[in-house]
């Protein structure tokens, strides 16, 4: 039997399809700005050398990377509030999630680019009498962040394709909408496929910059 494609149905919901994948940008640019602020204050706790701060980080961080990013949507939209005795909106658990779980990588990231700067140059930095702030500002973190910043874009590009988990908890985002699509149109090939090639129409451009940053980030090394 053969099929015939038909992208005719398909682009008679363009505005769905599109208004999808607004939402998916939203959550990505949402979820990656909260995780940022999470992550740096998680790096913080694990190099502040109190052993309480950093067991708590630690425990959130391997709590977060070690469960499957679906699991932690359904149990903070489904779960959760049964332990504090309310409802929470379907809108908030995504973005709470999402947030929490990259915030979770970007502090390892963050870590990584930090405690890879040769110790020596932090007692350098004490030596000519800087504090460890000025220190950190100055010449830990310029150099960190150059060896921070392919893997933070790599996990930024990754953090949009999560997106697509929130549809199980019925957030109208890319994925979501093209299930709807599908169940009007009873044609799930136009309907995922178009779904696909929006993903790699926003993914596509930012991977070959992410690709260029880090080899001039080699350059420059």
């Amino acid at each position: 039997m053969t099929y015939t494609w038909d992208f005719h149905s398909a682009w008679q919901y363009r505005d769905l399809f599109l208004w999808g994948l607004w939402i998916s940008v939203l959550y990505t640019a949402g979820s990656i700005l909260f995780g940022v602020l999470i992550g740096f204050l998680t790096c913080a706790m694990r190099l502040s050398g109190w052993k309480v701060l950093d067991l708590t980080a630690r425990t959130y961080q391997e709590i977060f990377r070690c469960t499957p990013l679906l699991v932690q949507l359904l149990w903070f939209y489904y779960a959760f509030p049964l332990l504090v005795g309310g409802t929470i909106d379907n809108r908030v658990a995504a973005m709470l999630t999402l947030s929490l779980y990259v915030g979770a990588f970007y502090a390892e990231i963050f870590r990584g680019g930090i405690v890879s700067i040769d110790r020596g140059q932090r007692e350098a930095a004490a030596a000519i009498g800087m504090s460890p702030w000025q220190s950190m500002q100055r010449i830990i973190l310029p150099q960190a962040l150059k060896r921070m910043l392919p893997s933070f874009i790599n996990q930024s590009v990754i953090q949009f394709k999560n997106t697509s988990l929130v549809s199980v908890i019925s957030v109208a985002d890319l994925a979501y909408m093209a299930a709807v699509v599908n169940g009007q149109t009873y044609r799930p090939l136009e309907s995922y496929t178009v779904m696909a090639v929006l993903y790699i129409a926003v993914l596509l451009p930012v991977t070959q910059i992410a690709d260029r940053v880090e080899k001039r980030l080699r350059v420059s090394d």
